[in-house]
């Protein structure tokens, strides 16, 4: 397949996107469209709007920024076009250049009887699975939307930990330690590497703002963090003998350390390999429940019932309502409602996600539902959220 530098060369590029066009919209039904890096369509298979769009230049411009953002958060990006039509795009890349990208969905978020349309975790599977499409047909660069992916990931948790450290106004290192030591091991020990390593920022970030000019009492506290994961972790089952030997090579390799970011990668690294180290069981609850809460976390952007969790957390409907309602205090219904506010108070105030793309991921029915249930639990729309707390990028 030969490209120009910047353009896509049509004949070419026709060859692999027409027969990926044609078996996605089999198995969607849902049309897509080929566009330049102008966003100018070029080809299209079942995509409603085309050319004879009233608001042709702002579409346009519209699908040329999506595939920019699209590769910058190494996930397809779902936006409503000028038309009020839901649709999603990823881009078409040589080597680093994006040269344009595929557009998909046409959709309306309210069909009218017999047009098509897709539920929101339905959208958010169809476009992941575009990407993939477009991975294996080799015309997205996969390993830059991996390595932005994971970028995007950790700006977010860093984000969310400074914001949160900004809300406690911790005043000391031993602030962190008092508040947050008892959830690192509590998490380590259920073996919950999402929470782990959410408090491990938090931590990170306090320590970094104060002892980020003296390299030697950094990399001290580092080790005391070590340390106590250590320890967390032979409690919950982890082998002692393996978690001496990652200890040891990883001290030694702590000592050629001389910049932050690695010193970032170097504890985060740790905690991963002690996570891996643990075999062991603990209380048999709290790890049923720990399971149940993950799959909920997992799995936010789609329809999932309480009988589907309790599957998970290897219990009878009934006896998951009650465990749910003694361990937590709520039920299974207000607590997956709250997750999926939570998730959408982060998207909103860290990243420029649309709201559609938001109430999408956070598995809502639709915006206006996903409005009411925001409005409700946090006296705010989401707009209205995310104006007020945004957080901008440094």
């Amino acid at each position: 397949m030969i490209l120009s530098s910047r353009y896509l060369c049509e004949n070419a590029i026709k060859n692999v996107y027409e027969p990926l066009a044609i078996s996605y919209y089999r198995h969607w039904k849902v049309g897509t469209a080929l566009f330049d890096v102008n966003g100018q369509i070029i080809a299209s298979e079942h995509f409603d709007c085309g050319v004879d769009c009233e608001m042709k230049a702002d579409c346009e411009s519209l699908r040329a920024k999506m595939a920019n953002e699209s590769m910058r958060w190494g996930e397809p990006s779902i936006q409503l076009c000028p038309a009020s039509m839901m649709i999603w795009a990823i881009p078409i890349m040589l080597n680093n250049e994006i040269n344009g990208g595929i557009v998909a969905g046409a959709i309306e978020i309210s069909p009218l009887p017999g047009k098509i349309s897709l539920m929101p975790a339905d959208v958010r599977r169809a476009s992941m699975d575009l990407l993939t499409r477009a991975k294996e047909a080799n015309i997205t660069n996969e390993a830059m939307m991996l390595m932005n992916g994971e970028k995007a990931r950790r700006e977010q948790e860093r984000a969310e930990a400074i914001h949160i450290v900004k809300e406690q106004n911790y005043q000391s290192i031993r602030d962190v330690y008092l508040n947050e030591e008892p959830a690192l091991i509590s998490a380590i020990k259920r073996g919950d590497r999402k929470s782990a390593r959410s408090i491990l920022n938090k931590v990170l970030v306090v320590i970094y703002s104060i002892g980020s000019s003296n390299q030697i009492m950094l990399k001290s506290l580092l080790l005391e963090l070590v340390v106590t994961m250590s320890r967390s972790a032979i409690e919950a089952g982890g082998d002692p003998a393996e978690l001496l030997g990652v200890n040891y090579s990883s001290f030694t390799e702590l000592a050629t350390i001389t910049n932050e970011e690695e010193l970032c990668r170097w504890l985060v690294e740790m905690l991963e390999r002690m996570m891996n180290a643990i075999k062991g069981t603990i209380v048999p609850m709290r790890v049923l429940m720990g399971n149940a809460l993950k799959y909920m976390k997992d799995h936010l952007d789609e329809e999932i019932s309480r009988d589907e969790v309790a599957n998970i957390a290897l219990m009878s409907p009934s006896h998951f309502s009650r465990a749910m309602k003694q361990t937590f205090g709520q039920s299974y219904t207000d607590i997956l409602t709250k997750m999926r506010v939570d998730k959408a108070r982060e998207l909103l105030v860290r990243t420029e996600k649309s709201l559609i793309q938001i109430c999408v991921e956070c598995g809502f029915s639709d915006q206006s539902y996903f409005t009411k249930v925001f409005s409700k639990q946090t006296a705010r729309t989401p707009g209205e959220y995310r104006k007020q707390f945004r957080v901008v990028s440094q």
